[in-house]
Formats: structure tokens, sequence, C-alpha cells
């Protein structure tokens, strides 16, 4: 299957300038999205990890299809004041300001290794953050995977030493 084909460029979106992709036309399809999740599976499966950490809100619909699949626990990094218990806070940079990431205080144990699953890797600023909040909670992060990389944003530079994965890249 030709994934890359199947993503719909939005130019102008959110702002002049940018070439969006979007990924609801691989969701809508279900042979595609199988095959995306399928693919992220492949990517991961030699990974030794206890957990995954999805990120909101588009890494939510990887993280807990990969989580089903693979028999594991799924962790919520939200932005702030979404989630209803004690958090544990991260700031971090985007391209257009500030924003801050939560995820419950007790979502992982010390030690626990974590998946980071998002969908889409730009500048790596959001990754950046989850990394931060899974070692403020003591775990460990074992890998981290996107179903698409902006390479031209170079955002896998900002998370050298970890192993980052991803399925398409534009």
């Amino acid at each position: 299957m030709d994934l890359k084909a199947k993503f719909r460029h939005v130019l102008g979106f959110p702002k002049k300038g940018v070439d969006y992709i979007d990924i609801t036309t691989v969701l809508q399809d279900s042979a595609y999205f199988k095959y995306a999740i399928d693919s992220m599976i492949e990517m991961v499966k030699e990974l030794e990890f206890d957990i995954i950490v999805a990120t909101e809100s588009r890494g939510f619909i990887f993280g807990a299809a990969i989580a089903y699949q693979m028999g594991k626990g799924l962790v919520l990094i939200r932005k702030k004041g979404k989630l209803p218990y004690k958090t544990v806070k991260e700031e971090y940079q985007l391209e257009y300001g500030t924003d801050v990431m939560e995820i419950h205080e007790d979502a992982l144990n010390a030690g626990q290794k974590a998946l980071v699953i998002d969908d889409v890797l730009a500048t790596g600023g959001t990754t950046e953050a989850n990394i931060r909040l899974v070692k403020k909670l003591g775990g460990e992060v074992a890998g981290i995977a996107y179903l698409v990389e902006l390479a031209y944003l170079n955002g896998r530079e900002r998370l050298k030493g970890y192993n980052v994965q991803s399925v398409a890249q534009f």
C-alpha cells in the first residue's frame, strides 16, 4: 500500500506557508487505517516496554489501538486542565508560544519502560515534554513511534539518544 499517497496535504493550514499533513484520510479508510496500525506495531514489536504513553489527541488513536493489539496498558498525556486527578505538568515551546502537558501523578511506576506514541513528529517539542513527564514519574523511555515524520523540520535531532521510528516520512 502506498500510505504516503493516502495523506491529504492542506497548504496554508493552520497558517500561511505550512504544508499540513492530514491523517484523517488514512483513518477513514479501514484498509489504510489497519495498515498504519500494523506498520507501527511492526516497527516496535522488538522493543522491550511495559506501557504505552500516548499524546493528545491524535496520538490516542494510535496508542490505544497498539496497546490493545499488543496487550499493554495505556497512559494519556493531555493538555493542561483535561485530566481529572492530580497531575505532573511540563511546559514546552511551540512554534508560536508555549503550552503545558500533564500526566496523572500515578500513571507510571518507577522503572517502568514506556513507548511514546504520537501521530506526527514535527519539531520534537511535544515529545521532549512527554519524555520529561515520563522521567519525572521515574519511568524510562524505551522508544518513540510516529505514523508520520516531517523530516525537513529536523525534530529527530532534538530526540537524539532515543529510538525514534516513523512509518512515513515527508
